[in-house]
């Protein structure tokens, strides 16, 4: 089978996930409305109100920001990792053609010189500490140079507080919208990072619990011993050979004795210390079968309705956790409905689908809400409620996910969906494409 990935390292230069690139894209998005809205501003100027424009050399700038912007569409049309310096270079870039236009169409005496406040204040968003302040140094020499440098513009009385009045307009409506988007992508990214830190608060207490769960195996494994030995001295022993209903008694204790044992060595395997046991190659359906068969074979089930409908059957490696995860459902559901318990087993898309489906009470609504949560639980017993947590950890370690409703005639049904590509040989899923 194939490994749990882990993450790969955070490089504290680059943005934790995908906020950078959101970011990205929305400068792209405004670069567009810059754009658009020079365009219609040259044109209202130059044709409108009759005041002569370099249309040549404004126009030259425009063509240079559409191609800086398509070609930053397909350099971010992937998803990629966006750096603090990338931000900040896309920043320096519309603060250079804001400068070009300002320089020919009159520097500072042009209202729309306030757009660098703009700038100022997506880095201040945007950016870490150093570049916003290198931002701010960098707007204000524009700022002061087109003071003594730039083409003079014709412009009649009271252009200046109309132009200036457009301005604000403009400046407050990209940054409502702007902001505004910035927020709900700091929000899912918040949201993203209180998400990972729970998985790894749970991460946490599952490495307790198997550091646990081992030394609990270790210690039971001599006694466990003991008592096999003991029961069979009682076999030999002649008042018990005679007595058939002991004998009887005998053989179920050594079969419980056995279920022990092969418990403690699942545990053992499962935290990589049953080195004497070597992997076992089987098929899905065969898998299935068999762990069906050893959790029939050792509990206490009335009717238990089994249907494999896993058509193509694919090799894998027997996985004592999967096993674990499937008979920690079935429990769960045969104490819930001892009477009836049923199993489901399909082959959906890329996926093996288990559907566990029981005859009992159901689920309160509060622990659907938090499944998968550690201790919620309905059985109101001290450190209850962790079955479903690991099988929903197990699962998401294999890219899988778990899902519990309940039955409208009473029951609940839960599904455990794997991905095939993380249970089945790789060998297998290449030879099946």
């Amino acid at each position: 089978m194939k490994g749990i990935p882990r993450p790969p390292e955070m490089d504290p230069h680059v943005f934790e996930d995908s906020t950078g690139l959101e970011n990205m894209r929305q400068l792209v998005q405004l670069r567009w409305i810059a754009v658009v809205g020079q365009i219609i501003t040259i044109a209202v100027v130059h044709f409108g109100f009759d005041i002569h424009l370099p249309l040549r050399e404004m126009s030259v700038v425009l063509i240079c920001l559409v191609a800086f912007n398509i070609g930053s569409i397909f350099r971010w049309r992937e998803h990629h990792e966006v750096t603090n310096g990338e931000l900040f270079f896309a920043l320096l870039v519309d603060v250079a053609t804001l400068t070009a236009q300002l320089y020919l169409s009159g520097g500072s005496t042009n209202p729309f010189s306030f757009l660098y406040l703009l700038q100022v204040i997506l880095g201040a968003v945007l950016l870490r500490s150093w570049s916003v302040w290198t931002m701010v140094v960098i707007t204000a020499a524009c700022s002061i140079g087109l003071n003594f440098l730039y083409r003079p513009l014709a412009a009649p009385p009271g252009y200046y507080i109309d132009g200036t009045l457009i301005c604000f307009v403009l400046i407050a409506a990209l940054l409502v919208i702007f902001i505004t988007r910035i927020n709900r992508n700091l929000r899912a990214r918040d949201a993203r990072l209180a998400d990972l830190r729970e998985r790894a608060a749970e991460e946490e207490h599952i490495v307790r619990m198997g550091l646990l769960a081992s030394g609990a195996a270790h210690e039971l494994g001599t006694p466990l011993s003991t008592v096999c030995v003991i029961l069979g001295d009682w076999r030999r022993m002649k008042s018990i050979a005679a007595d058939p209903q002991m004998l009887e008694e005998i053989d179920e204790m050594e079969a419980q004795v056995m279920r022990c044992k092969t418990i403690v060595s699942g545990i053992l395997l499962s935290a990589g210390e049953a080195r004497g046991d070597s992997p076992v190659e089987t098929t899905v359906r065969r898998f299935v079968d068999d762990l069906v068969t050893e959790w029939r074979d050792t509990r206490p089930v009335k009717e238990f309705e089994y249907a494999n409908r896993f058509a193509h059957d694919l090799p894998i490696v027997s996985d004592s956790a999967i096993k674990q995860m499937v008979h920690n459902v079935l429990d769960n559901a045969l104490e819930a409905s001892p009477n009836w318990v049923g199993l489901d087993v399909a082959h959906e898309g890329d996926a093996l689908k288990l559907t566990i489906t029981d005859q009992g009470p159901g689920f309160p609504e509060e622990m659907l809400a938090q499944l998968g949560k550690p201790y919620q639980s309905s059985k109101n017993k001290p450190g209850s409620g962790l079955g479903l947590f690991l099988v929903s950890n197990v699962a998401r370690t294999l890219h899988g996910s778990v899902s519990a409703h309940n039955r409208s005639e009473g029951g609940a049904i839960v599904t455990l969906t794997l991905p095939l590509e993380s249970i089945v040989m790789e060998e297998s899923l290449a030879d099946g494409n």
